[in-house]
């Protein structure tokens, strides 16, 4: 499957050369061209649940290799296996408790490691009255309040189709469902396209994927 995977996105012509748009020290794109990643709801790992993301030159870039049902520490790593950022759900009583905090690295469980701070947190929107556009959930800067998204997520995660708004409505990033390059192939939801526009971090479009999947999953 991963050479599969490899195949079809070596062939993704509009966006292409990630890796080298990259500034040094990060991941944020800073070219005018977008970058596509191709995102596998699977693990390379036998016998884990979890995600393999593969950039357009049919290179490992990212993995989730500790995912198995909702749990409430996510590990999104490098794709050499190195952490870059651990989600861990805030437990809350309610059904406000779907919030989570975005730590940089591989951090304990929360309440052992005092001394991070969380560098973004999310919210699940679940206001009963729906909003046009469909708003699924809401981005916060760093720190743990809950006072002026920076950044709003719309659309349809169930059908693989969302858009990552900033402040100004700037569209970031988007899911789409994976185009068939030949006929007869059907990706389903299980393989999709993550687009990330420039001057944003594509390890942070990522960690949204996974934020969004245990929401809507």
């Amino acid at each position: 499957m991963l050479l599969f995977l490899k195949s079809i996105s070596r062939t993704v012509h509009h966006y292409h050369e990630e890796e080298k748009v990259y500034k040094k020290n990060n991941n944020f794109n800073q070219e005018g061209a977008c970058i596509s990643l191709t995102v596998w709801t699977k693990s390379l790992v036998f016998s884990c649940k979890g995600f393999t993301v593969i950039g357009s030159d049919g290179s490992l870039v990212y993995r989730v290799d500790n995912y198995t049902g909702r749990p409430d520490q996510i590990i999104l790593m490098d794709g050499s296996g190195n952490p870059i950022f651990t989600l861990c759900r805030r437990k809350k009583l309610g059904i406000m408790d779907n919030y989570w905090l975005v730590y940089e690295g591989e951090v304990g469980k929360i309440g052992t490691n005092s001394s991070k701070k969380p560098i973004f947190s999310a919210r699940k929107n679940i206001r009963i009255m729906k909003t046009k556009p469909s708003v699924l959930a809401y981005v916060y800067g760093t720190g743990v309040s809950e006072k002026g998204h920076v950044y709003t997520i719309e659309g349809s995660y169930v059908h693989r189709s969302c858009k990552i708004l900033d402040e100004s409505r700037r569209v970031v990033s988007e899911i789409k469902k994976k185009e068939a390059l030949t006929g007869g192939v059907s990706f389903g939801l299980e393989v999709f396209d993550l687009i990330v526009n420039p001057g944003i971090d594509s390890r942070f479009a990522m960690a949204i994927v996974l934020l969004l999947d245990q929401m809507f999953s």
